[in-house]
């Protein structure tokens, strides 16, 4: 059947895919708008599957902040001109505000949430990759719930953090950690929760460091595991967030620089992703 230009138009609007893909979706579907949907819904899905093993280094972090709740989401694609369009921009929006409204537990319960046009995340990332051609994905989704929650996200739109707090302190406190998280990216809030993986990583490579040295040949092994010990202290000093020299005055850590400004306030908790790391 013939396909005039205003179903072609109809169609794009419908979908924002291109025109040459609307007129072959609605050929094939002799017309039926519903299936020429499904059909370009589907050329997404297999122009993903294609461009599977492509790295996604471009994208857009976004955060949501409601009350106690916040979230962090980003939004991959394979290059910074896609990543520059307004369609991009909307989509990452269109997932932030479905990620805080749900508060989904986790990346898998995220993309099966609803966007505003009824679609699942799923579905619209799958319907935007038809369209660009590029592998787009959900890169990453996180959530906090917290007394007070502070966030960052770096101009160039690749890298961002929300900070949890057990009470809440001045905006320029929560501005300052969480570009802080976002420039120093601890690997935890103190030593207390340091991943004990992390730990026993670093307490290896140490002892080994050591054994090594021809002058620590014949000392105590009391004296070479206190040594790698002090050795890991340095190591929380530069890796968890309180225990960081504070960027912004680095006579000061980062625990001192919040009591400074509430004696009883302190973080409980951050979430942090880059695209870049």
């Amino acid at each position: 059947m013939a396909i005039s230009a205003q179903d072609v138009m109809k169609l794009r609007k419908m979908t924002q895919a291109g025109m040459m893909d609307c007129k072959k979706a609605l050929e094939e579907a002799n017309g039926d708008f519903d299936k020429a949907v499904e059909i370009i819904r589907e050329k997404g899905k297999l122009v993903a599957a294609k461009r599977a093993d492509r790295e996604t280094t471009e994208g857009a972090v976004r955060i949501r902040i409601e009350g106690n709740k916040a979230i962090i989401v980003c939004l991959g694609c394979e290059t910074d001109f896609v990543s520059a369009t307004d369609n991009f921009k909307s989509l990452a929006d269109e997932i932030a505000d479905a990620a805080i409204k749900n508060f989904p537990a986790d990346l898998d319960a995220l993309k099966a949430c609803k966007c505003s046009n009824g679609h699942t995340v799923e579905e619209e990332i799958s319907a935007l990759t038809g369209k660009t051609g590029e592998k787009l994905v959900l890169a990453y989704y996180d959530h906090l719930e917290a007394p007070y929650i502070s966030q960052y996200v770096h101009n160039n739109n690749k890298v961002g953090s929300i900070v949890a707090f057990n009470k809440e302190v001045s905006a320029e406190i929560g501005k300052n950690v969480a570009q802080q998280v976002t420039a120093m990216s601890p690997v935890s809030v103190s030593a207390d929760d340091c991943p004990k993986d992390a730990v026993e990583k670093e307490l290896e490579m140490y002892k080994q460091q050591i054994a090594e040295d021809p002058k620590m040949a014949g000392k105590p092994e009391a004296m070479l595991e206190n040594i790698a010990k002090g050795k890991l202290n340095k190591y929380f000093k530069e890796r968890t967030l309180l225990a960081q020299e504070f960027i912004w005055d680095n006579k000061l850590s980062v625990a001192d620089y919040i009591k400074a400004g509430d004696k009883d306030a302190t973080v409980t908790a951050f979430r942090r992703f880059s695209l870049s790391d």
